[in-house]
């Protein structure tokens, strides 16, 4: 499937709650980030490629935008979207467990990916958790140049194609490759995959317009 649904998360008896807190983060950063580079909502619409009625809708806390649309926004800023996630003060030292991370993401045969880490100095990195059900696809637009992925798929195999290319990647094997082209995940096997992924950002915006 496209990534056409909005962030989530936890489990699900704390899940309005926790999509508040992430929604609520989301809005103050890209508000913060935006004036901060002294960007008009136009400006950020045109470098985002996200539309200016949906920076208006994310920065008044009223929408849970997709994972696309976090990247994009991420990427014009120069930042991962970890970033537009994290607390007012992270602390020095922080021990999460999985149940706590935001889902980003969930496929209509009920896989899922969600964040489970990520650092903005001195490089911006981020830790994800996926799991596609057998018929999960998520499309995933291009990031800023030079972006990198890493995927370790730890069961099951999935399908990762990369500028019209299809690779196969079986439990125990790592995939690394360049993001800044538009890239898929797909399980069209029969039993679920799992996967740890590191994606790594280089420094600065990323305007779409050019």
């Amino acid at each position: 499937m496209t990534d056409t649904k909005g962030l989530v998360q936890g489990e699900p008896a704390r899940s309005a709650n926790g999509v508040d807190a992430v929604t609520a983060a989301v809005a103050r950063h890209v508000r913060a980030l935006r004036h901060a580079h002294g960007w008009s909502l136009d400006e950020l619409s045109g470098r985002s490629g996200v539309s200016k009625g949906m920076v208006v809708q994310i920065e008044g806390g009223k929408t849970n935008p997709s994972i696309g649309t976090l990247c994009r926004v991420a990427d014009a800023f120069g930042v991962s979207v970890a970033r537009l996630l994290e607390p007012d003060q992270p602390e020095p030292v922080r021990v999460t467990d999985a149940a706590s991370a935001p889902l980003l993401w969930r496929g209509e045969r009920g896989g899922f990916a969600r964040l489970l880490a990520g650092r903005g100095d001195p490089t911006f990195m981020e830790l994800w958790e996926w799991q596609l059900r057998p018929g999960d696809e998520h499309l995933s637009p291009d990031h800023a140049p030079s972006t990198r992925e890493l995927l370790h798929v730890l069961d099951g195999e999935l399908l990762i194609t990369v500028r019209g290319v299809d690779h196969r990647v079986r439990r125990g094997e790592t995939i690394d490759f360049l993001a800044d082209r538009a890239h898929a995940y797909r399980n069209d096997g029969d039993a679920p995959v799992r996967l740890l992924m590191i994606v790594l950002m280089p420094q600065g915006g990323f305007d779409r317009r050019g």
